[in-house]
């Protein structure tokens, strides 16, 4: 992976006031480079109506397009990736469909998860979570909060493993000095930005915020 896009992820979710899609474009216009797009349990037609759509956006702002868990979507639409969940497809098997050109990230809560997810191929990148609780995502994993990351890292560390590892759930604009000063390599955020006042403002002053650290 050559793009320093995944510092910053912004996943898309939807609420009463925003679609995935609208989320999407106030993430690009808040000056954010990496779109997820989660759309869990949606009618396939509809997700890749919606896919195309966000991936045309994606391309206008050279922007990198993540599909979550649907790797045959992510290959017939020629995505610039996919990102699997714990119980999605395993990642040596999406490796083998998509090939070395598609970006693959992979869910962990531990360093077992990371274990796992290493046999037999190496992800682009970890999403790890949540940092603390949030409602933008069911079946929720252990809470890791600053002291949980610093040992996976510590143990990914003396494992040699080097692959970026991005903080995800729950996170706001506050809580991403300390998250980068303990190892975190990127952060991914949703509802923080598609909650806050002013969405497009929200991303801007995170983005300066990791900028200037």
């Amino acid at each position: 992976m050559t793009s320093n896009n995944y510092k910053l992820q912004f996943i898309t979710h939807h609420n009463d006031r925003y679609s995935n899609i609208d989320s999407a474009r106030i993430a690009l216009e808040g000056g954010c480079r990496w779109i997820q797009l989660r759309m869990k349990d949606a009618d396939p037609t509809l997700m890749e109506e919606t896919a195309l759509i966000v991936q045309n956006m994606c391309n206008t702002y050279n922007a990198t397009f993540i599909i979550d868990d649907n790797v045959l979507l992510a290959k017939k639409i020629n995505a610039d990736g996919v990102h699997l969940g714990k119980n999605d497809m395993p990642v040596a098997e999406a490796r083998k469909i998509l090939g070395n050109q598609f970006i693959i990230g992979a869910t962990v809560n531990s360093f077992d998860d990371i274990l796992h997810h290493l046999q037999g191929a190496t992800p682009d990148y970890f999403g790890c979570g949540p940092f603390r609780f949030t409602s933008t995502k069911k079946n929720l994993a252990t809470i890791l909060g600053i002291e949980g990351y610093k040992l996976i890292i510590k143990q990914m560390h003396d494992n040699n493993i080097h692959i970026p590892l991005v903080a995800i759930g729950g996170i706001g604009k506050d809580d991403i000095p300390q998250l980068l000063a303990n190892g975190v390599n990127g952060i991914a955020l949703s509802g923080s930005i598609l909650n806050a006042n002013n969405p497009i403002k929200e991303m801007q002053d995170i983005i300066n915020i990791i900028t200037n650290l």
